[in-house]
């Protein structure tokens, strides 16, 4: 058996500890994001086209920065209507790493859109896989025969998910299940998770006309998960002259977070996050979150910026 770089497998140990106190379900959490309002897509299958054209986001999200081993996620949604239908398409890939645990996926969105008299309504499919995979040789620690405990899991897990999306010239709500079903992990090891588990995501916004060159535009996430606590994210940006987003967010039970996101033009917008270190534990070995976020929008130079882009 090879040698044992005890601080590096202590380090493990820790942080496998520290994310059984952050997330005590036996099962993968989905990923979480602090710009949620500006990238849709990775939550509801239901938001694919509501920016009027098509439409890509690349976010990269770096959490609990200097902590080893620390969540590393990387999502890349692209969705678009299709031109002279209600229906609209899109799809999501994602790569999440925590520790010696990785996650792959892959999802596939559809939506039928319904214009009513004074907003659209969505209704959202997704059908996809995730591949989960783990290394678990940097968390041996016991002096035994490696066959005794097998080093590397793998698992293949096809899901599906639902979600609905209204928006109005000032007003979106949406709900969504992403991945109905609760795979089976089989993972025989005393620190690995057992299964997915079902996530209820419910988020809405308003937009206030403060002022010609001011806007004011609440949001909530609230996250519902069996046998965990329910979770909320309170969230206020303000838009100035129609090219600076300025806000700040409280997520319940663990941080505060700012957010940064600059209009560039009727394409391109830049966005960034950062999630300022929690007074638990975490504080004393971490220095916060970073999230990095792209978005472009390929309209038309005549075309008009529709309402949904506030959303």
């Amino acid at each position: 058996m090879r040698k044992i770089n005890i601080k590096s497998t202590t380090t493990y140990y820790t942080i496998v500890f520290l994310l059984g106190l952050c997330f005590p379900l036996f099962g993968q959490q989905q990923t979480m994001y602090t710009q949620y309002m500006f990238n849709g897509l990775a939550l509801n299958p239901a938001y694919a086209g509501s920016h009027g054209a098509l439409s890509l986001t690349a976010l990269t999200r770096e959490q609990w920065s200097g902590l080893d081993g620390a969540p590393s996620t990387q999502t890349f949604a692209i969705h678009s209507p299709i031109k002279n239908k209600n229906i609209s398409l899109g799809m999501v890939l994602l790569r999440d790493q925590i520790g010696v645990s990785k996650e792959h996926a892959v999802y596939g969105s559809y939506a039928y859109r319904i214009a009513m008299d004074k907003g659209t309504l969505s209704m959202g499919l997704q059908a996809g896989f995730t591949s989960y995979r783990e290394d678990l040789n940097d968390l041996l620690l016991l002096q035994r025969p490696a066959a005794d405990f097998q080093n590397y899991k793998s698992s293949f897990l096809p899901n599906f998910g639902a979600g609905l999306f209204y928006t109005s010239e000032r007003f979106y709500v949406g709900f969504s299940v992403p991945r109905m079903l609760q795979n089976s992990i089989d993972q025989d090891n005393p620190v690995s998770f057992t299964k997915e588990v079902r996530h209820y995501f419910l988020t809405g916004g308003y937009l206030f006309y403060l002022s010609k060159d001011l806007k004011l535009k609440p949001n909530f996430l609230l996250k519902v998960v069996e046998g965990a606590p329910v979770q909320l994210d309170l969230n206020a940006n303000l838009l100035i002259k129609d090219l600076i987003w300025v806000g700040i967010s409280h997520r319940f039970g663990a941080d505060w977070n700012a957010i940064l996101e600059l209009q560039l033009s009727k394409r391109f917008r830049l966005g960034y996050a950062y999630d300022f270190a929690s007074t638990t534990d975490l504080s004393a070995v971490q220095s916060g979150s970073h999230e990095f976020m792209l978005n472009y929008v390929f309209v038309k130079p005549e075309q008009r910026m529709k309402s949904p882009r506030f959303f």
